[in-house]
């Protein structure tokens, strides 16, 4: 069931073709997030939030072997998303996992927070598919 619900998600994703432009302005929540989660906007400019970003964990890594990174992780699908690009402007190539399966994306930090509470937001595309991570930070590993 797990995987129907996994397949149907990434095909209506990429059905709608998705555009997720909440950070450009004049969009409402240019200064904070207002919509937290996984979301992208439909064909008919709603936003539509994937995973709520009450079931996702974030932590913030400052030291890691890699340099700072986040890791965000959780929800139904479970995705697991992990990237160095934590500084606003920064990209990344990486792969996001969904219920274990990579998916190739890029990955755009339009937010970035460095102590819990603080907000990151990524913007995520692949296939002229995009969507929006926005998160708050809810621990921060040493």
């Amino acid at each position: 069931m797990k995987t129907i619900k996994t397949v149907l998600l990434l095909l209506l994703t990429i059905t709608l073709s998705i555009s997720c432009d909440n950070d450009s302005s004049p969009s409402p929540n240019d200064v904070a997030c207002n919509y937290q989660g996984l979301t992208f906007l439909d064909t008919s400019n709603n936003t539509q939030t994937l995973i709520p970003e009450s079931d996702l964990t974030t932590e913030y890594f400052p030291n890691s072997s890699n340099g700072p990174e986040v890791e965000i992780y959780g929800g139904t699908p479970f995705v697991v998303f992990t990237t160095i690009a934590v500084t606003v402007g920064a990209t990344e190539n990486i792969n996001l996992i969904v219920n274990g399966t990579s998916y190739p994306v890029t990955v755009t930090c339009q937010r970035a927070g460095t102590v819990v509470g603080d907000e990151f937001r990524y913007d995520v595309t692949a296939n002229n598919v995009e969507a929006e991570y926005c998160v708050v930070v809810d621990t921060v590993i040493p």
